[in-house]
């Protein structure tokens, strides 16, 4: 029912442009009004102690501390000829080291440990034959130093394999020497 009255249908306003640079002047505003009203304390927030424990300096020992459970710092200053193998030499010494042997030793030593591994190859020299003389006339402790320690070009290998294990691959390298002399 109209009862006589015309509606006067208004037309939507006009629509307001903003140029470019007032749009980019609203989102930077934004930007910064954000933390803000948000209650972002960044600065206090980077503060915390918690959030910067990286720069906390470590005490440093003094020039005469000697480790008394082991450590390389006792490897490193004792006689290499003079270290005794603590595991017996048996199948299951052996055995462990064989196993340590191909999972750290074989990519440049080889499967049949005569240095003409996948890595060896591109070294010059090669790596050594561990069942060859070179190898075999060196004392237990002489391989065991230079496996943890490293010697030329082959890499210290104390803090990636364990000191039983590396006693266990001297273990296994003496199989070597049994098998090629047999």
């Amino acid at each position: 029912m109209n009862f006589g009255l015309t509606e006067k249908i208004h037309p939507s306003p006009p629509r307001v442009r903003r140029s470019k640079g007032q749009l980019i002047f609203v989102l930077i505003a934004l930007g910064f009004l954000l933390p803000v009203v948000s209650g972002c304390d960044y600065g206090r927030m980077y503060d915390q102690e918690d959030i910067k424990t990286y720069g906390a300096q470590i005490p440093e020992m003094p020039q005469e501390t000697i480790p008394i459970g082991g450590g390389i710092q006792i490897l490193k200053t004792s006689d290499s000829k003079n270290l005794k193998n603590p595991l017996t030499y048996g199948k299951k010494s052996v055995d462990r080291g064989n196993k340590t042997y191909f999972f750290f030793c074989v990519q440049c030593h080889g499967p049949n440990a005569d240095g003409n591994g996948t890595v060896g190859q591109s070294f010059a020299p090669l790596p050594a034959n561990l069942a060859g003389q070179v190898v075999q006339g060196q004392s237990d402790g002489e391989l065991f130093y230079k496996i943890s320690l490293g010697y030329r070009r082959h890499p210290p290998l104390a803090t990636t394999i364990s000191e039983e294990d590396r006693w266990a691959v001297v273990n296994y390298l003496r199989s070597l020497g049994k098998k090629s002399a047999g």
